[in-house]
């Protein structure tokens, strides 16, 4: 017995890509969640939080950058809608288990639509600002994990992953 597979809401009946109307959906409140990682050299996670990269704050520079990433999703996913963010949060913690960086964004938004594509944004341009400021130390540095660990909002609610 197989299971029927929802459609893909960005792709019409002829298969065309398209923005979703979502002018029928309520207005809620939404947030979603997302994390990543960018693993390295504990002597390159070491100079990181001593501050001394030579291009300066990683840490501080990647969470800047993720937030205005996150503002300016809809210009770089084609399909996504400009939204009035009402929230946008980065947290970089330092984890020598990996060695690395643990990267975490949390968006917020009242509307019609979610903002899941916000936050994973906001988690890749953190992490690809990271490698940018501190590969001229560290060319191996590796971009892991990038994934949405919570939404919540709209007609789908709540959703957690395991």
């Amino acid at each position: 017995m197989s299971e029927e597979r929802p459609a893909l809401s960005h792709i019409d009946p002829s298969g065309a890509a398209n923005m979703v109307d979502v002018g029928d959906k309520a207005v809620t409140d939404r947030i979603a969640v997302a994390e990543g990682r960018v693993v390295m050299e504990e002597a390159t996670l070491a100079l990181i939080e001593s501050g001394n990269a030579k291009k300066g704050d990683v840490i501080g520079t990647a969470r800047l950058a993720g937030i205005m990433a996150a503002k300016r999703t809809h210009e770089l996913i084609p399909l996504c809608h400009a939204l009035l963010l009402s929230k946008v949060a980065v947290e970089i913690e330092p984890d020598a288990g990996l060695p690395g960086l643990k990267v975490r964004a949390t968006v917020r938004t009242t509307g019609q639509t979610g903002v899941e594509m916000e936050a994973l944004t906001a988690v890749s341009v953190a992490c690809l600002t990271i490698y940018d400021m501190a590969k001229a130390v560290d060319r191996g540095m590796r971009i892991e994990a990038i994934r949405l660990v919570e939404k919540d909002g709209g007609r789908s609610g709540h959703w957690q992953a395991a």
